[in-house]
């Protein structure tokens, strides 16, 4: 049995745990404050493109949401989120739990536009219901579309013109910026967000997410707000270690690459067998829509998620791949659905 449920199935990856284990029985400061974590945050915001950010290394994505979400916001103030949003379907209620709502949208392909977003405020004018204070987007996202810079710009103008915090969820940011379709690059976030996260726990660390605070107004303090939050380790180095690893050359990018290359195999074998997609995800998520009877073949060999129900007779499901997914079970998933179908 071969999973494709997921892109965190493995543990790390082989230089990650060498380093780890290189620096072992080093001594050093704790809470973030050791060598490899600063000169992780220098490489970081070299390839970033400014020194006008702060960085800050958290477990994992749902912690880093919750305590930047909260940290942003004020008690009356509230979160829009598109439907599928993680925040909203995927985090036990972490967002409200705070005390702040999140205002749901419908959108389009999982991506929120201006227009979402005047909705969303023309309903709450007044003091007598929350106010719409910050944007949740991610990119992938959760149903593995990604956003183009005009989008972004779009966006972040009109986030801009309203008073709108601009926050981006990037569990899988690597998959987004590699993927053929983008237009991106990392360097362009800090002028198109105002505060997003690198995650490494998609692609290729045991475990770490890279917040960046781009807008001055979020930074004060904000180690408080981890600390309260339970998230400021006392070993941060091992976050530390695992960026600078990620990123002391091309790693992170080159396993995002491959997660996206491993996808559009498949991805292309089903168009080939013209099977159709619940969405369109040029990432390492993929949302074919099979028969049901094709969908249980699958299942003795391969894990994979059924997103939902199409109609009586077929489903969606999901297959992610990741940066370690073996390019022999690709083949054997593809020569199989060959056979299925």
């Amino acid at each position: 049995m071969y999973s494709f449920k997921n892109d965190y199935s493995e543990g790390a990856h082989p230089r990650i745990l060498n380093a780890l284990l290189e620096t072992n029985m080093e001594q050093d400061e704790g809470y973030g404050e050791d060598r490899y974590s600063r000169k992780a945050i220098e490489l970081i915001k070299g390839k970033i493109g400014t020194e006008d950010v702060d960085i800050h290394f958290i477990s994992g994505g749902t912690q880093t949401n919750l305590i930047a979400i909260s940290a942003f916001l004020r008690p009356h103030e509230a979160a829009i989120a598109v439907s599928s949003g993680h925040i909203l379907g995927h985090e036990t209620g972490a967002i409200e739990a705070t005390g702040h709502k999140i205002l749901s949208v419908v959108g389009e392909n999982g991506k929120l536009s201006p227009s979402d977003l005047q909705g969303v405020l023309d309903g709450h004018p007044d003091e007598h219901m929350v106010k719409p204070k910050l944007v949740y987007i991610s990119s992938s996202t959760e149903i593995g579309s990604i956003y183009s810079k005009s989008e972004l710009q779009n966006l972040h103008d009109f986030c801009q013109r309203n008073q709108l915090i601009l926050y981006m969820d990037g569990a899988r940011l690597g998959s987004a910026l590699c993927s053929e379709e983008n237009d991106l690059q990392l360097s362009d976030l800090p002028n198109l967000v105002d505060a997003f996260y690198i995650g490494g726990t998609k692609n290729g660390a045991l475990i770490g997410e890279a917040l960046v605070i781009c807008r001055d107004s979020l930074k004060e303090d904000f180690r408080y707000h981890i600390k309260q939050k339970g998230a400021l380790l006392a070993k941060g180095r091992l976050l530390g270690i695992q960026f600078l690893e990620l990123f002391r050359d091309n790693l992170f990018f080159e396993l995002a690459s491959h997660a996206n290359k491993m996808a559009g195999r498949i991805r292309e074998e089903l168009v080939k067998s013209n099977i159709t997609f619940l969405t369109h995800s040029p990432s390492n998520q993929i949302f074919p829509i099979l028969p049901n009877a094709v969908i249980s073949k699958l299942q003795n060999n391969y894990a994979f998620h059924i997103w939902e129900k199409v109609d009586s007779d077929s489903s969606a499901i999901r297959f992610v791949t990741s940066w370690a997914t073996k390019e022999e079970e690709v083949t054997s998933l593809i020569e199989d659905l060959k056979r299925i179908l």
